[in-house]
């Protein structure tokens, strides 16, 4: 259905990495969450009073306010599609991942209403009266959320969307609720057992968890992730594809919500190189990344003298005493300066975040291995982090 409309009413609507189709995705995916969250509400409230049901009214009013989640999620594609201002330079994307978290709050409200209206139920049931409609009704809320789960999944993760996620997630957790809801009813039913406040605290405690891990998938872009692995390699590719460029560093990735990401680099160019031609190459390689991966790049250029023997033998030496070391270190930027006293040896190393060692230790473990090759050199060595995987 989403897809049927898409085609109708969103123009070039195959091209999910177009902000404004972006936008449009996600706030036709938020009508359409906002119509069946109504008639779900409508329908279980009917449900509800029919059969005299804690968990089924309780479940209603859960989708009541998926409603108002879908207005929010509606809202929030249609905020972070503005245009960058004065105040705002790189646009208002991240406001679409606050609407998933506002999303997250939602869900986490409604579970701790309904487990105390759980609670309240197992402390003074009450007789549920069976009625067909009721079973259908529920079964009909069961299919409907699948559905509402299976697109906002969907198109969550072609157009890399928290909010739509979240949603999603919530869609997912709502239909295991009114199956647990469905469950109850059935068993009250054919058996003398009451346990509509149980099965409350239970779908409760699942909507709560699934409230958290939505949370989780929210705060993470808004604190300032790592990006995607596919998404770096893209980068990586596309630079690498350039004849004049030996190798790449310091790639940091700035995002600042969807659609909306700068990225800055190091590209390693030859030290006797043309200034001019390779300027000319680094503008080609930056108008590349913003055709191919809509973003804002900034490139660095750094020469690299790979003509040099000494250079060349005492980059292999630094390389085979990192790899002695631990092989999940890299070096970049390397070159000697030599004197008429000693000859000082320049360079970076990458040192992950979670890397046994201070990267005190690890540049006094270098520097003490390079002067114990020879007394004359001396390391100079910056420390770096690996901010987007590389």
């Amino acid at each position: 259905m989403v897809t049927f409309f898409a085609k109708r009413f969103i123009k070039d609507y195959e091209n999910t990495s177009s902000p404004k189709v972006r936008q449009a995705y996600g706030m036709l995916c938020g009508a359409m969450g906002i119509g069946f969250n109504l008639l779900l509400f409508a329908g279980k409230f009917l449900a509800g009073t029919l059969s005299n049901s804690i968990a089924i009214t309780a479940d209603a009013f859960n989708n009541l306010s998926d409603a108002g989640s879908s207005i929010v999620t509606l809202v929030g594609f249609k905020m972070a599609g503005q245009k960058p201002d004065p105040d705002h330079p790189f646009g208002h994307g991240r406001i679409e991942y606050i609407s998933g978290l506002i999303v997250s709050f939602i869900i986490l409200l409604m579970a701790f209403e309904l487990l105390k209206t759980s609670v309240s139920k197992i402390l003074h049931p009450q007789e549920l009266n069976f009625s067909p409609v009721v079973v259908i009704i529920l079964a009909a809320s069961i299919a409907v959320k699948c559905y509402m789960s299976y697109y906002n999944r969907k198109f969550g993760r072609k157009l890399s969307s928290a909010a739509m996620l979240a949603t999603a997630t919530d869609s997912l957790s709502d239909t295991l609720a009114t199956s647990v809801v469905l469950v109850a009813t059935l068993v009250s039913h054919f058996t003398d057992l009451s346990i509509d406040g149980y099965c409350g605290v239970a779908v409760a405690l699942f909507i709560f968890y699934a409230g958290i891990n939505a949370a989780k998938d929210t705060i993470s872009p808004l604190l300032g992730q790592a990006p995607d692995a596919d998404y770096v390699k893209q980068i990586e590719d596309i630079v690498m594809s350039y004849e004049g460029v030996i190798g790449i560093h310091d790639l940091i990735v700035h995002n600042y919500g969807p659609g909306r990401v700068l990225i800055s680099l190091h590209a390693e160019v030859p030290a006797d190189g043309d200034i001019l031609t390779m300027h000319d190459m680094i503008d080609l390689i930056e108008h590349e990344l913003r055709d191919q991966l809509h973003c804002h790049a900034v490139i660095h250029m750094d020469p690299v003298c790979i003509d040099d023997p000494e250079t060349n033998r005492l980059k292999e030496m630094m390389l085979t005493y990192l790899t002695d070391l631990s092989p999940r270190l890299s070096m970049h930027d390397f070159r000697i300066v030599t004197g008429p006293t000693h000859t000082n040896i320049i360079f970076d190393i990458v040192v992950p975040f979670d890397f046994k060692m201070s990267d005190k230790e690890v540049v006094e473990k270098l520097s003490t291995r390079i002067r114990q090759e020879n007394a004359n050199y001396y390391a100079v060595i910056e420390v770096d982090k690996q901010y987007a995987g590389h």
